[in-house]
């Protein structure tokens, strides 16, 4: 479980990672006025509008890993396992203390009061 834990926070890290550096390569909307006088964007590796399409949709792909990552870590940190009650079966509820205070205002004072300290029931 830890490992599927670490391995998720990689993942989610470098999702991280690569959100910021692409959303800081993008360009703004006030970038496509200057692109129409020739501001060499026809020239780029990915052709003119490839580069928008390619950089949107790769940032909307890591933005989702990013999304379910997320999710999964808090399902992951959430869960705890039930505790297994071993050979003997079922455990014995332990008493909240104002249970235990309950019942022990109304215990008579010569009555033993009852201890929940493991073998506390054995004759010595």
């Amino acid at each position: 479980m830890l490992y599927l834990k670490t391995l998720i926070i990689v993942v989610q890290l470098l999702s991280a990672l690569g959100v910021i550096g692409l959303v800081l390569l993008q360009h703004g909307k006030g970038a496509d006025m200057g692109a129409a006088f020739g501001s060499g964007a026809s020239g780029s590796l990915f052709g003119a509008t490839g580069s928008a399409n390619f950089l949107s949709r790769t940032t909307a792909v890591l933005a989702a890993i990013f999304f379910v990552t997320t999710l999964a870590l808090t399902y992951l940190g959430s869960y705890k396992p039930q505790t297994s009650a071993g050979v003997l079966g079922g455990a014995a509820p332990v008493p909240t203390s104002a249970a235990a205070a309950a019942s022990a205002a109304s215990a008579p004072a010569s009555a033993p009061v009852a201890s929940s300290a493991p073998g506390a029931d054995v004759p010595k």
